[in-house]
């Protein structure tokens, strides 16, 4: 059983879906389906695989969770913020993952990459993101744990800043791109945020005395 879930997990990885030609569902049936005969051989088994596929997913959905902590964080950052929640995927998988967390309250919008004509890291999707909240890019925040779609992607659309959530605080490649702030849980956020406020409003003040100097 192991075997089989590590060789779907390395599929799920290597994932390319497109809804054109196959519903996800049947992809992903093929991947347990894949799976079993390679683990164990013998002629495929789609009842089988289906039966797998569906009790993993169940399992998956009834497991995502925001944490008590984490929806406190929401509450308060939403309160002076506007907050987005930006996602790659397929459109069914993560409106099911987004219902099952239960997090809509806590985002004044939500967009699927999926739903769009291109995903993260494109500069399009993150202006389109911008365009929602009403504000500019360079007055927007991207929070994400992947270096190439989320940090990358804000690079792009030359977001304000980037913050990299990195859990294991492994250090990235020497050609990955570079994170403004990195963060090693979420919770982090809200003292970065400040941190970055700070810095402008020091800024503001140094440009202010530059003024008067040249004005003098």
């Amino acid at each position: 059983a192991r075997a089989v879930c590590d060789k779907v997990q390395a599929k799920l990885l290597r994932e390319c879906h497109d809804p054109a030609k196959t519903c996800i569902t049947d992809l992903r049936i093929s991947h347990w389906e894949e799976a079993i005969q390679e683990t164990i051989g013998g002629e495929a088994n789609r009842d089988l695989a289906a039966e797998c596929y569906y009790l993993w997913k169940t399992t998956r959905l009834q497991h995502l969770r925001l944490g008590e902590e984490t929806r406190a964080m929401l509450t308060e950052l939403r309160k002076g913020l506007r907050l987005l929640l930006l996602t790659n995927g397929e459109r069914q998988t993560q409106r099911e993952k987004i219902e099952a967390c239960a997090c809509q309250p806590y985002f004044d919008a939500i967009v699927v990459g999926g739903e769009q004509k291109e995903e993260k890291p494109a500069p399009s999707i993150f202006h389109y993101c911008c365009d929602l909240l009403g504000v500019q890019p360079a007055e927007c925040v991207m929070v994400g744990d992947s270096l190439d779609t989320d940090i990358q992607g804000g690079l792009n659309a030359g977001l304000k800043a980037t913050v990299w959530l990195n859990k294991a605080m492994t250090p990235p490649g020497d050609t990955s791109p570079v994170p403004h702030y990195i963060i090693s849980s979420v919770l982090d956020l809200p003292a970065v945020l400040q941190k970055m406020e700070h810095s402008i409003n020091a800024k503001l003040d140094t440009d202010h005395m530059a003024s008067g100097d040249e004005a003098h």
